[in-house]
């Protein structure tokens, strides 16, 4: 298996209060696994139909693949994406402050790290994740207004800093994407009876503010995070994200250390 560094706490700030990006790899500790994939986007911005493609084409060339979303993919972070998302919930627990959507979040992506991700990677296997950490950077940090300081110190805290070996990040025009999501919760309430519209009745400038922070991390980490924004057909960006994920995969693979005579026996 491969090692890859993750954040420490201690590595916050930089020298004038800045922060190192996320995804730095001056860091310490390292930590044998297989490959954390994470797909990131606006609702609408076709990522879940591309994670269940890419998870598709990987396995059917015999990889082990594990798959989750953000919030969601434990009992616990079930009912956290139930509170978070649901528009109804406001009714029973009233509204939810920004900190408090921001926490909740965090409780969710610390337990999948624990239950899911963690384990399959130490087993070798590929992790693919519909929304991790820069989710909460554009949409509570950006859309929020919090800001990613406090988003990303979270991210130490709770998560140890731990980032994915590539992010890739679904940035159509903006209004494709909010009409697409808009359709699609429409047919999601009628085929289960679930309202997943929370963020959806958000205004416009809420949207044009996570949209810009999705690019400001693209611009921050190009290593890490690859932006697809042609609103194309989904079968061409399948196509793209799968040659981008097999170049990634190619050069992981390499970078593993050859095993010695005593560990091999």
């Amino acid at each position: 298996m491969a090692c890859r560094a993750f954040l420490a706490p201690r590595e916050i700030r930089m020298p004038g209060g800045h922060h190192k990006p996320p995804g730095s790899r001056d860091t310490l500790g390292l930590m044998c696994h297989g490959m954390f994939i994470t797909f990131e986007g606006l609702d609408g911005s076709g990522k879940t139909t591309q994670v269940r493609r890419l998870v598709a084409a990987l396995e059917a060339e015999g990889r082990r693949v594990v798959s989750l979303r953000n919030p969601g993919g434990t009992a616990l972070g079930d009912r956290i994406r139930a509170i978070l998302l649901d528009s109804r919930s406001e009714s029973e627990l009233g509204a939810i402050t920004p900190t408090a959507e921001l926490a909740l979040m965090f409780a969710d992506r610390a337990q999948s790290l624990a239950e899911i991700v963690k384990p399959a990677l130490a087993e070798g296997a590929i992790v693919i994740c519909d929304r991790y950490t820069d989710s909460s950077e554009a949409y509570q940090g950006g859309g929020r207004e919090l800001g990613s300081e406090r988003v990303l110190e979270l991210h130490h805290a709770v998560c140890d800093g731990f980032q994915p070996d590539l992010t890739i990040l679904l940035l159509p025009p903006l209004e494709s994407s909010l009409r697409r999501a808009r359709r699609r919760n429409e047919r999601h309430i009628q085929t289960s009876g679930t309202d997943e519209n929370r963020f959806e009745r958000e205004g416009d400038e809420f949207y044009r503010r996570v949209y810009q922070a999705y690019r400001n991390i693209a611009q921050r980490e190009p290593q890490r995070v690859v932006a697809i924004t042609e609103d194309a057909r989904i079968e061409a960006i399948a196509s793209s994200v799968l040659t981008v994920v097999r170049e990634r995969l190619q050069a992981h693979e390499s970078a593993r250390p050859i095993a010695s005579p005593q560990t091999a026996s």
